[in-house]
């Protein structure tokens, strides 16, 4: 079809209609000029010969996989992604799971009893809402993630999102088996459920495969699982839905999203290939998501769904502090960098900060190179050391350790059993201290170490800051997580609805007025 072009007067008139999504958008030509016209077909008043284009209805709840929304019990193919140490709160989730979108409960970082206890929260709702549990690898406390999948399994968790995995684990292999079946139409039934945060081609892979044989073994001998159960769970996929986790905050290899999900999406259509029609697996688009020209791009690329993070942290039900809010609010795309990770800090594993009215980037850096440089507390130099302990410890090393020791004595002995034959390993405790604190100083809010926060951030925040300038969003404290996600899926759709008619119509302008954030009366009307 040959472009058109409209009169004047119909590209004035645009914006209203294209922003009725649900509505079909007509391309008529009379009288030698082109309008646009919003009507339904059955009463349009021209003829068939008169049609010179259409723009097809789109629908923020049809965006995405419809089986993805069917298996998870959603509205929208939307997802608020975990964030350690309750970050993504309780009542984060809640909200989310309120308006038909999937949240994750942060678990990493948290005591059992606090996890637990988010547990009991969102399991005592009124109403059942869909919700899910982080599982962090931790690949220097592995009886964590035991003890973790532990608790979810007895206390009925059935989805968890697996993050920073490098490898698969025991854990998540028996958390995904547990209870599977067949039904009475012998289809295999999988109570439990992963969404897989990957960054890496090798590590999708692993679990877009069926779980290794090793681990299904390692299960029946412990009677996890019986023969039968594991003859079944080697035919279907450790996690059916796999994030590809572009340039996020807090652990990520800073993939551009461009080149990363094209490459899980063919990575996806190989391995469906081993699995009947019933076992759909389906690959999300994660970093980088906080505007509607990026949700738009990540669905125009064949996004299943979408998944944030760093926005969140900027909401009112984030399980951080005020301060904290206001400082990403004011985050450019340049005041961001990356720092030493405290889970994973012998590994030499970063995490991505904000560096902007904090320093804790440029003294995590400094640990550990003090940490590679040196075999034991004992062996630094005095005046690093003095420096340590007068700035960012605050304590004597000897007391840091004494707190850390009595810290691991209740949550994993062995690492201080470790600690006492390896002083390096000791020293790594030590450090690993600072990198543990930090995040809870912000979250708490603790004036007196606002130079130490620890804040998770990718440059997604500054992207988001720009798009916000000048709507009731712009103010850190009316920031909401469904009014952020409205926005987000209303902006796609319609940037979708934009694509279509650009396709269509010559010479035209469409600025970035047309896709402004909805104020908070139109909010209302469109959830309603």
């Amino acid at each position: 079809m040959n472009k058109v072009a409209l009169n004047t007067v119909a590209q004035e008139n645009l914006s209203g209609s294209l922003r009725r999504l649900d509505e079909p958008l007509y391309l008529v030509r009379k009288n030698g000029s082109m309008t646009a016209e919003l009507c339904d077909r059955q009463s349009a008043d021209f003829s068939r010969d008169e049609l010179a284009g259409l723009v097809s209805p789109c629908l923020p709840e049809e965006l995405g996989d419809a089986s993805f929304r069917s298996d998870h019990g959603l509205r929208y193919a939307y997802v608020g992604g975990s964030m350690a140490k309750g970050i993504s709160s309780t009542a984060m989730v809640k909200a989310f799971g309120k308006a038909g979108m999937l949240g994750f409960f942060g678990a990493a970082g948290l005591q059992l009893e606090t996890v637990e206890q988010a547990i009991d929260e969102l399991q005592q709702e009124p109403e059942a809402i869909p919700y899910g549990f982080n599982l962090i690898h931790s690949p220097s406390e592995p009886e964590l993630e035991k003890a973790l999948i532990d608790l979810y399994i007895r206390r009925g968790v059935t989805l968890i999102e697996a993050s920073a995995f490098m490898a698969l684990s025991l854990p998540v292999v028996r958390f995904r088996t547990h209870g599977i079946h067949r039904n009475a139409a012998g289809e295999i039934v999988t109570p439990n459920r992963v969404i897989a945060k990957i960054s890496r081609e090798e590590v999708a892979a692993r679990f877009f495969a069926p779980p290794p044989e090793k681990y299904l073994r390692q299960l029946v001998e412990e009677g996890a699982l019986t023969e039968e159960q594991a003859e079944l769970a080697s035919q279907v996929p450790v996690a059916q839905d796999i994030t590809a986790e572009a340039d996020s905050g807090g652990h990520t290899d800073n993939r551009p999203a461009l080149a990363l999900f094209p490459t899980i999406l063919a990575l996806k259509e190989a391995f469906q290939k081993n699995y009947p029609t019933t076992i759909k697996l389906r690959v999300g688009l994660g970093g980088g998501i906080a505007t509607p020209a990026a949700a738009a791009a990540a669905f125009a690329m064949g996004a299943d769904y979408l998944v944030t993070g760093t926005i969140n942290q900027a909401c009112v039900e984030s399980g951080t502090c005020d301060e904290v809010r206001k400082m990403l609010a004011e985050t450019r795309q340049a005041d961001i960098t990356m720092a030493p990770s405290g889970d994973m800090f012998e590994l030499g594993v970063k995490v991505q900060v904000v560096k902007r009215g904090t320093m804790f980037s440029i003294r995590a850096h400094k640990l550990y190179d003090l940490y590679r440089a040196y075999d034991s507390i004992d062996t630094l130099p005095a005046d690093e050391r003095d420096k340590l302990e007068k700035t960012f410890f605050r304590a004597p090393l000897t007391s840091i350790w004494e707190q850390t020791r009595s810290y691991f004595l209740v949550r994993d002995p062995r690492q201080v059993e470790k600690a006492e034959t390896d002083p390096k390993y000791k020293l790594a405790l030590v450090f690993r201290w600072y990198l543990g604190q930090s995040p809870v100083w912000a979250n708490r809010g603790e004036a007196s170490r606002k130079i130490d926060y620890q804040i998770w951030c990718g440059p997604a925040m500054g992207a988001f800051n720009e798009w916000v300038r000048g709507s009731f969003m712009e103010d850190p404290s009316q920031r909401r997580v469904v009014p952020v996600a409205t926005n987000i899926l209303f902006g796609a759709a319609l940037m979708q609805r934009a694509a279509q008619l650009r396709q269509q119509v010559s010479g035209l302008e469409l600025t970035s007025a047309l896709f402004a954030p909805l104020n908070q009366d139109q909010i209302k009307e469109f959830l309603s």
